[in-house]
């Protein structure tokens, strides 16, 4: 029996984005073993509900938003766990070194680190290109939280990197 047509269409787009949504649920989960149960789940949830996809705005925002819902759905099935994130001190110090060479785990630990919430809205506006309005409908949340998160993450990247000084006025 052959498949419909938008469910191959689907799932062909659906392996392009897995590296983006990847990032994305690193940064809902905060650990890569967690990120990759979830872009598993969250794979088949979109073949699933491929159905309800309307072919309207963006695949990856329909997808980031299904990510979100299953990372909530899974939170509240298991109880909280500390987290189990890098020490940003060595981050500091390679940022602070010029000869250092870049380090991208080291980044994706910088940006990981920042506090919850944060990273998601850093990734999905400054790293993946949405907009503020796409990033509210992906996260479920007004676009006057997508803009205060957005500025409070890019303060704290700052600040982490060592390049400027976080001034309040």
């Amino acid at each position: 029996m052959r498949q419909p047509a938008t469910t191959i269409d689907l799932r062909r787009d659906l392996v392009g984005l897995l590296p983006r949504l990847r990032r994305f649920a690193i940064t809902l989960a905060g650990e890569a073993a967690v990120a990759d149960e979830l872009v598993q789940a969250v794979c088949q949830r979109a073949i699933a509900k491929g159905h309800q996809w309307s072919g309207e705005g963006r695949l990856e925002s329909w997808i980031y938003t299904l990510a979100r819902q299953q990372w909530t759905d899974d939170s509240r099935k298991r109880k909280p766990k500390a987290s189990v994130r890098g020490n940003v001190t060595d981050i500091r110090d390679a940022a602070r070194e010029r000869s250092a060479a870049v380090d991208p785990d080291a980044i994706h630990r910088m940006i990981a680190d920042m506090p919850d919430g944060l990273c998601s809205m850093f990734l999905l506006v400054d790293v993946e290109g949405h907009s503020y309005q796409q990033a509210a409908d992906i996260m479920g949340t007004p676009v006057a939280n997508v803009v205060s998160q957005l500025a409070t993450a890019r303060l704290h990247f700052a600040g982490l990197a060592g390049t400027h000084p976080i001034h309040r006025y």
